[in-house]
């Protein structure tokens, strides 16, 4: 299992382990991280689950369509629900983006 640290908007920080095999934003869920809306459930429609992630990977397109409307973007932004995790995850780091 990956460990992953996670930093929440009031800049706690909190070293995980997640499941492999699912979305970083079901494993952000699972960990109890509620602060991630994730409205649309992980069908990559809305954004609520934006996060930022080091080290940093290029979005999809249809990722990049979406955080092109948020005021928060930055070159390290990603959708939670686009991020399958493998054992390479394991040290990433994650900090959840500000709400729209």
């Amino acid at each position: 299992m990956p460990i992953i640290t996670v930093v929440t908007r009031d800049g706690t920080g909190r070293a995980v382990d997640m499941e492999t095999g699912v979305t970083l934003m079901e494993g952000l869920r699972d960990q109890g991280f509620d602060e991630l809306l994730a409205m649309c459930g992980g069908c990559c429609s809305c954004a609520t689950c934006h996060v930022y992630v080091e080290p940093a990977s290029p979005p999809t397109e249809e990722e990049d369509d979406l955080l092109s409307g948020t005021a928060h973007r930055r070159d390290n932004s990603r959708l939670s629900c686009q991020i399958t995790l493998t054992a390479d995850h394991d040290g990433l780091r994650v900090e959840i983006a500000p709400e729209d």
